[in-house]
């Protein structure tokens, strides 16, 4: 049971069956369009689901947990190397905390008579740079670009030495609520 195009108008107009098939192959403009807002929609809940302010601040905080486990473990091994001693600067008492600080060529580790309203110091731990870090690390959020004073020369970690000789190295620039410290 094949259908068969009416003559008259179908014959008139040139239109065969194979013809008017390939006409009707197209989408039209509401299909695209409710396509489109479909994928919209779904593309703004993944956004929203995602939430990449969230994830970056958390990719930020994991690299401040990786920076302070690795200056301790740059103190602990230049402590081993050297008989026991640590670092000269490590002050004792969380009173005393200090920020830890790094002299790149033309920059100075930065005191705090130099840096004004600052009640904390600074400690410069170069000494741990060559054979226990290539380079002090800096927080992610301030790699040391802008011309603020900490950028001169802070890293955003702290540190201070408690009177039972334990090293404590924190970070002051966690996000999210997030407190980043490690004692050893």
């Amino acid at each position: 049971m094949s259908r068969t195009l009416p003559t008259s108008s179908a014959k008139r107009a040139g239109f065969t069956r194979q013809r008017l098939r390939g006409l009707r192959r197209g989408f039209t403009l509401i299909e695209l369009l409710l396509v489109i807002g479909i994928i919209a929609i779904l593309a703004a809940v993944v956004i929203v689901a995602i939430n990449p302010t969230k994830q970056l601040a958390d990719a930020r905080n994991a690299q401040r947990r990786s920076d302070v486990n690795t200056i301790l473990n740059a103190i602990y091994q230049y402590a081993i190397d050297n008989n026991g001693n640590l670092p000269t600067g490590i002050p004792t008492g969380s009173a005393n905390i200090r920020e830890i600080c790094k002299t790149d060529p033309g920059k100075k580790c930065i005191s705090a008579a130099s840096v004004a309203g600052l009640a904390w110091g600074r400690t410069n731990l170069d000494i741990l740079t060559g054979s226990y870090l290539t380079a002090l690390p800096n927080d992610p959020r301030y790699p040391g670009t802008s011309a603020s004073v900490h950028a001169q020369s802070g890293s955003y970690y702290f540190i201070y030495q408690s009177t039972g000789g334990r090293v404590t190295v924190t970070s002051s620039g966690a996000e999210l609520g997030a407190s980043i410290s490690v004692t050893r």
